[in-house]
């Protein structure tokens, strides 16, 4: 075997095991701490011509622990306040459930972050909903440390939202894999033909909220598959994750729209796949 030969494999090897190693920084240092703005229009034939061009930022799925997490949430907080939305919805995932240990004490992390949280701001306020990991571990909890905070939870409810003379209605159900979302009863109170946006932590509920008079559903969960190689579906979806992954949809007559979200669960690791805040749009169509 030639010098040439032996020397050229070892270049190949070396720059082989660079690659590598530069691709796990960027997926574990990177990646996971540079959330990118993402903008989204949707044009409903029920919303009101008043509202033409109402504002919304959705972020979701945060994860928050005091290492890393926080650092996508702390890169958020002035981007979203730039944007200047009429209203801010979080859509559930406010901490961790562990695989192991107590769970209850998982919940205490909602402290710290709907501090961080509470440092956005929106004229028609922060409005949010549990996820699976606040609803495994301490649900009351959780709510009551966004509440004091002045962040607003919806939990088979719906608030009316008044402006300019008319309205609209923004609806949040429990989480679904905790078996308590009642769509029939959070929509109750809303009258017929007025529209509703729908925060529900899954996404592949659009299933079943597409039976029901709700224009858009907006939703986390997946991450948006957290890790994503080129030409492969994501390596891992969880339950009520795996239909509707990212990005937009239509359900039937639904719009539905699922963000990445901001944290990582398991490991800290985002490829292919970057936190992201969601600033959606929302405009009057009078062609349906």
């Amino acid at each position: 075997m030639s010098p040439f030969s032996t020397t050229r494999r070892q270049f190949l090897k070396w720059s082989a095991a660079a690659a590598t190693v530069a691709l796990a920084a960027d997926g574990i240092l990177l990646e996971p701490n540079r959330p990118r703005l993402v903008r989204q229009s949707f044009s409903l034939s029920r919303w009101p011509e008043q509202l033409d061009g109402f504002t919304i930022a959705l972020l979701s799925d945060f994860h928050y622990d005091p290492y890393f997490s926080i650092h996508p949430l702390h890169a958020a907080i002035p981007m979203v306040n730039g944007l200047r939305p009429d209203l801010i919805v979080l859509v559930g995932d406010f901490v961790s459930a562990p695989s192991f240990g107590d769970v209850r004490k998982a919940a205490f992390a909602a402290e710290p972050c709907a501090r961080l949280l509470r440092q956005m701001a929106a004229p028609q306020g922060l409005w949010a909903v549990m996820g699976n990991h606040d609803a495994d571990t301490d649900p009351e909890h959780v709510t009551r440390a966004l509440q004091a905070e002045s962040i607003q939870v919806l939990a088979n409810q719906s608030h009316a939202i008044e402006r300019n003379g008319t309205r609209v209605w923004l609806a949040g159900v429990n989480d679904v894999l905790g078996g308590t979302a009642d769509l029939q009863e959070t929509l109750r109170h809303v009258p017929a033909g007025e529209a509703v946006i729908l925060l529900a932590h899954e996404h592949d509920f659009a299933d079943e909220a597409s039976r029901f008079p709700v224009d858009l559903q907006l939703s986390g969960r997946s991450h948006g598959g957290q890790v994503r190689i080129p030409l492969l579906p994501p390596l891992y979806l969880p339950s009520m994750a795996k239909k509707y992954v990212l990005g937009r949809y239509q359900v039937g007559p639904l719009a539905l729209y699922t963000t990445a979200g901001l944290g990582t669960v398991g490991v800290p690791v985002r490829l292919n796949c970057p936190p992201e805040i969601t600033l959606v749009t929302l405009r009057h169509s009078a062609g349906k």
